[in-house]
């Protein structure tokens, strides 16, 4: 487990959690993970594991998924591991053929599957791929997953959490084009159907994180020394949440971002294009 530095500490106060209401609120019932084999997704696995509960684990790599459910199982919880890449249309609808027939419904759905990518526009003129794949992972799945399950957490009063990020909230920031925008699609996409799902009785939680010490950001060297959250953190939030049904988590900080992406957007326009020239001009 990653050790919180002084200023992550101070980002990322220490969330509570009653074991005791999550126990209550899940025993019993079937939950959905997407992106389960790494990161905030295994996490949260782990972390449901001594709760009697039937955990689906979604991912690509099905030798991961199959070790996590011979530990897992070593509990209370059973797992069923479905190997997917949820980008191919025809995973998507074997996923959805499966969760149709579960004999006990769908209590839950925790969406967390995603790609990011760091890619300038001129790096990515014969790179249309980069588009249709973010696209694919962090919005269109997510989005058919929920249309085909919706009368499974209508009949059960179900939850969608919704792993997304402050970028969705922020000013944009240059060079991350194709996951920005396949982010804010899904979060625009939520808070939209929100309400109509809530009228149906499926709670909402949109989850809006910061940088977390996961995989998908090993590959931005820059991140090494960001402050980051770390995956247990969130699974810990995300547990909190399936309980409190809060519709948002957001960082206590980040107010003050979107504050200054509304009193500096301007300032932002103007300046960035220099800086990415200067960088430019440096190499």
């Amino acid at each position: 487990m990653h050790s919180y530095s002084f200023i992550e500490h101070i980002m990322f106060p220490r969330t509570t959690l009653n074991r005791q209401k999550l126990t209550r609120e899940l025993e019993g019932k079937t939950v959905l993970i997407t992106g389960a084999s790494s990161g905030i997704g295994e996490q949260l696995a782990y972390m449901l594991a001594d709760i009697k509960v039937h955990l689906i684990l979604v991912a690509r790599r099905e030798e991961k998924l199959l070790s996590m459910k011979r530990k897992i199982e070593m509990n209370e919880a059973i797992v069923t591991a479905f190997p997917a890449d949820l980008r191919m249309d025809e995973d998507r609808e074997q996923v959805i053929s499966f969760l149709l027939q579960l004999p006990d419904g769908l209590d839950f759905f925790i969406s967390n599957a995603g790609h990011s990518i760091r890619r300038p526009i001129l790096q990515s003129l014969n790179r249309f791929h980069d588009f249709t794949r973010t696209m694919a992972i962090n919005y269109f799945a997510p989005v058919e997953l929920i249309l085909a399950i919706q009368p499974l957490l209508e009949r059960k009063q179900g939850h969608i959490i919704n792993i997304s990020t402050i970028n969705t909230l922020l000013y944009p920031f240059p060079h991350w084009a194709a996951y920005q925008s396949s982010k804010a699609a899904f979060d625009i996409w939520l808070r939209s159907a929100a309400p109509e799902l809530n009228n149906s009785g499926i709670s909402t939680t949109s989850l809006y994180l910061p940088l977390v010490r996961t995989p998908m950001i090993v590959p931005t060297i820059s991140y090494e020394q960001s402050p980051a959250m770390s995956p247990q953190h969130v699974a810990t939030i995300i547990c909190s949440s399936i309980y409190t049904k809060k519709k948002i988590y957001k960082p206590w900080w980040l107010i003050f971002g979107q504050l200054a992406s509304i009193l500096l957007g301007r300032w932002w326009e103007y300046i960035i294009p220099m800086m990415i020239k200067n960088n430019g001009d440096k190499k």
